[in-house]
């Protein structure tokens, strides 16, 4: 069984089905510096252990994940150095998961938007709740959609609707999502985690090998989109974060809190 590495990521094995569920309801599962450098090595964990079959990936409380925090996006947008980790970690996240060679369900229990809908759709299967949305809201805070959107969704629901979502940031529900290709099956709310488990446990039960290296395979054509896109578009992204649109973010985050 994989060690926890963090308090923000709840990890739970039950025979052959590891359940992780990111873990930081209070800021709707919006990841901290913590938790990505978690996800980060979670993985290599997960793929070395034998007993580990498949993985399930949910949220926590009533968000699946809300992205990046507020605090680290301030931080990255005043400290160079903290920026190019960010931009680190994040072609890190994407090799790793890309990478992996279990199934993983990913089960959208809410909101699922920027890097947490990124995360969701690095998985194999995707599973959304009915009543929830997805969005990815780079552009519209200033940033390129770098982590993610950019890199593979052209893959996944074709290169003009990829456009229109990635650049207008609009909220995309369920079913939509499912029509899209972002989500595999849209489900009742209070069936999301039995049918996880269901799809869990009949991937798990099919012989390894062939499930594996199947997707393996299949995961090169995303592997490539990877390789070809993220490099431009994370180091597109980092120069972001030091434009006027993203210090005019920083200043609206202020307001709110005031």
């Amino acid at each position: 069984m994989p060690h926890t590495p963090t308090q923000f990521l709840k990890i739970e094995q039950d025979g052959p089905v590891v359940t992780v569920t990111l873990n930081n309801p209070d800021v709707l599962n919006a990841f901290n510096d913590e938790m990505h450098l978690a996800m980060c090595e979670l993985w290599w964990d997960l793929g070395e252990d034998p007993s580990v079959k498949a993985v399930i990936l949910t949220g926590a409380g009533k968000a699946f994940s809300a992205g990046g925090n507020i605090p680290g996006f301030i931080r990255t947008h005043e400290d160079m150095e903290y920026r190019r980790r960010e931009m680190r970690l994040a072609r890190r996240l994407l090799e790793a998961m890309a990478g992996f060679h279990k199934p993983v369900i990913a089960a959208i229990n809410g909101p699922a938007v920027g890097l947490g809908l990124n995360v969701a759709l690095l998985c194999d299967i995707v599973y959304i709740a009915d009543s929830t949305f997805v969005a990815d809201t780079h552009v519209s805070v200033g940033l390129v959609a770098g982590d993610g959107g950019a890199a593979f969704w052209p893959l996944m629901m074709g290169l003009l609707r990829c456009k229109e979502y990635l650049l207008t940031g609009d909220r995309i529900p369920a079913s939509k999502a499912v029509e899209l290709g972002l989500a595999t099956r849209a489900v009742p709310d209070e069936s999301l985690l039995n049918e996880a488990r269901t799809m869990a446990d009949k991937l798990a039960a099919l012989p390894h090998q062939a499930v594996q290296e199947t997707k393996r395979a299949l995961n090169l054509h995303l592997q490539d989109f990877i390789l070809r896109a993220a490099p431009f578009a994370l180091a597109a992204e980092a120069e972001s974060f030091i434009t006027a649109d993203v210090k005019t973010t920083i200043e609206n985050f202020g307001k709110k809190n005031k």
